[in-house]
């Protein structure tokens, strides 16, 4: 049993680093056998992620909608990043820049949240201080869309399936080596 949960859990940080989600994630995969030492004829291995809800996400393919159902605001280049590092909202934006965001309806593709300013070097839009309006954009800040489908990524199942497969190979091989011995 200890053989198949740190091949089933080799496999599956495998397959996280293999679809591109980070060695990081890959390492929140544990497993533990019991009893922790010795043999036993009721030996069990638990394989699980101290991440689920990540994990559970890129193996299962969700549908993501906004919390109260209107739209997703993804954030563009122009928008720059959150105080706290991560993605920046809306009204956030709003309040760090000074700018109010416009709504702009396509019929085709998604709506965006555009700024009227300038682009700064770093291609994020601010207030234009100039009086004759050189250099003012019409910047796209946001995409809205009204829902997201995560692509399925991982195929844990598949790899849990094989280490339960293997597990009565494993069982005859390791009783014949301690007979021999």
């Amino acid at each position: 049993m200890r053989e198949a949960g740190t091949g089933l859990k080799s496999a599956w940080r495998l397959q996280i680093t293999g679809a591109g989600l980070g060695t990081r994630l890959a390492n929140s995969i544990r497993s533990q056998n019991f009893p922790r030492s010795g043999e036993s004829l009721d030996a069990a291995a638990l394989v699980w992620s101290k991440a689920p809800v990540i994990v559970g996400a890129h193996d299962t393919g969700p549908l993501i909608r906004s919390k109260n159902g209107f739209w997703l605001a993804i954030p563009l280049p122009a928008a720059g990043k959150s105080l706290r590092g991560g993605r920046i909202t809306p009204g956030e934006w709003e309040r760090r820049r000074g700018l109010r965001l416009r709504f702009v309806y396509r019929r085709a593709g998604p709506s965006l949240l555009v700024a009227e300013g300038r682009l700064n070097t770093k291609g994020q839009a601010v207030v234009s201080r100039s009086k004759t309006g050189r250099g003012k954009v019409t910047a796209p800040i946001f995409l809205l869309v009204p829902q997201v489908k995560l692509p399925k990524r991982l195929d844990l199942a598949r790899d849990a399936d094989r280490a339960l497969d293997s597990v009565p190979g494993l069982i005859v091989a390791n009783w014949v080596e301690a007979r021999m011995r």
